[in-house]
């Protein structure tokens, strides 16, 4: 059913369903200006046949509700998640090859009845009947050789959770500091980047602090986060099933564990609850302190658990570190303390450290690029970022093995392959100043991929002549497709 309402009209408050749950500045901001997330249309509409820009526009409610206000509670949010609209572009928004969870239902298989199931979850979510179930947990290397846990959530859980993260983008979008890049509508790891650079670049900055959360996904305090939730959140049907998912437990082996601290691995909404955590321990309180308790610079930029803060005085980096560790510990997380540093970093740290005879200043790495203090031509500082060379390697790795996988494959599907990895690899890394990194990278595959056609022929006597037509054909050459930080973010 259709209706008009004026944005100045309370919230329609739809009946209420039983719903029990289970038991058991300074920095970035001056250089980039925020703009208000894309909402939809304003007319109702069904189906999947037209556009998602003509979705309904009820949650632009939600967020002028939100702005109007930022001490009130929003109490009537939870008919926008099992909104049928709000289930199909969720269900359509989920990666379709990811692995089945413990249900072992696929993405097509779903889409098979896709109605009649939205509309089972859509009812089962309104009458509180919903079930969140376990977590399946596998393992995936790491860079530094540990094994990184993943999680496989069931298909039903990620369409209800993505719902839930657009109903709360809607909410904390005027929320989160202008600093915070990850998980935001409208902001990317290169606009935090940039963010930083341009920072190092412009202000005074002096020392570096690269700060790491030892664990943080899987410390999060359950009693913690929802307490912050309710700050804005007086929904109780969206902190009961926030709760269901916190506590829906992991399935590892066969074996089923209860979850006392962090947030569904896998699952769409833990990147967002993790950044709701992050706001209320650490981006809230270092924007009162540079303010209230610094005398020089300070900037930040955070994109979920990473991130950096250049100051211009060491002794208030210091003090700043230490308070840090009191901070966190208060919420039960602590530094890594292995991989924070505190570094002599910015223009003028080339010359200072040179007459002290103690060399070049150190790096740091942010988002997948090592940060370096460097000179343009013109001899003016600069920071230099170039591809971290440990991910480098482990990406060449990777492609070692899958080749290895495809070494049957004819040469003409392999280099379309190829061809899809480096596209996607230059998309990111194809920064300034990182052209040196990119050719490194292709020479790389370049050489993997001959290697791979040696091994397959009986002859061994693939000549590289043909070697380089057959990768002119296949494997683009480098490109920068990023602009300079400045250019980005034009103040």
């Amino acid at each position: 059913m259709k209706y008009e309402r004026r944005e100045s009209d309370s919230p329609i408050v739809p009946e209420k369903q039983p719903n029990k749950a289970d038991r058991g500045d300074k920095v970035a901001e001056a250089v980039e200006e925020r703009g208000l997330a894309k909402g939809n249309l304003a007319e109702q509409t069904r189906g999947r046949t037209q556009s998602r820009a003509t979705l309904p526009n009820a949650l632009d409610r939600v967020r002028a509700a939100a702005r109007r206000d930022r001490k009130e509670k929003l109490t009537s949010l939870w008919h926008h998640i099992y909104s049928l609209d709000h289930l199909r572009e969720a269900f359509y928004s989920l990666n379709r090859k990811s692995s089945p969870g413990v249900d072992g239902k696929t993405w097509q298989d779903y889409r098979e009845k896709l109605e009649e199931n939205l509309q089972d979850l859509s009812a089962r979510l309104k009458r509180g009947a919903y079930r969140a179930k376990p977590v399946e947990r596998v393992y995936i290397p790491k860079e530094d050789g540990r094994q990184r846990p993943i999680g496989k959530p069931v298909l039903e859980d990620k369409i209800g959770q993505r719902a839930m993260v657009e109903v709360l983008l809607a909410v904390y979008e005027s929320e989160f500091k202008r600093f915070s890049y990850g998980f935001t509508r409208g902001k990317s790891q290169h606009d935090a980047l940039d963010a930083l650079t341009v920072a190092i670049e412009r202000r005074k900055v002096n020392w570096v602090l690269d700060a790491d959360i030892r664990g943080f996904f899987d410390a999060i305090d359950h009693d913690w986060l929802i307490k912050m939730v309710e700050h804005r959140i007086g929904d109780k049907r969206v902190i009961r099933h926030i709760k269901k998912w916190l506590k829906a437990g992991v399935l590892e082996k066969g074996e089923f564990s209860r979850q006392e601290a962090g947030t569904p691995q896998g699952g769409s909404i833990s990147p967002m609850l993790a950044n709701i955590y992050l706001h209320y321990v650490l981006d809230l309180w270092v924007d009162r302190w540079r303010k209230q308790d610094a005398r020089g610079d300070v900037v930040i930029v955070r994109y979920a658990d990473d991130f950096i803060l250049g100051f211009q005085y060491k002794d208030e980096a210091e003090g700043f570190l230490s308070a840090l560790q009191t901070r966190l510990k208060r919420y039960n997380l602590e530094l890594n303390q292995d991989k924070t540093r505190l570094i002599e970093f910015g223009r003028f740290a080339i010359s200072n450290r040179k007459q002290r005879g103690i060399g070049k200043p150190e790096t740091f790495d942010f988002l997948g690029f090592t940060h370096i203090c460097g000179k343009t031509r013109s001899g003016k500082f600069t920071v230099r970022r170039q591809t971290i060379a440990k991910r480098m390697r482990m990406k060449l790795i990777e492609i070692k093995r899958m080749l290895r996988i495809r070494i049957n494959w004819p040469i003409w599907k392999v280099g379309s392959w190829l061809k899809s990895v480096l596209t996607g690899y230059y998309r990111y890394y194809g920064v300034p100043r990182n052209f040196a990194m990119l050719e490194a990278f292709r020479r790389g595959v370049e050489r993997l991929w001959y290697t791979t056609l040696k091994r397959r022929s009986q002859k061994h006597n693939i000549a590289w002549e043909r070697m380089y037509k057959i990768t002119d054909r296949w494997l683009p050459r480098p490109r920068i497709l990023h602009p300079y930080p400045s250019e980005r973010l034009v103040v």
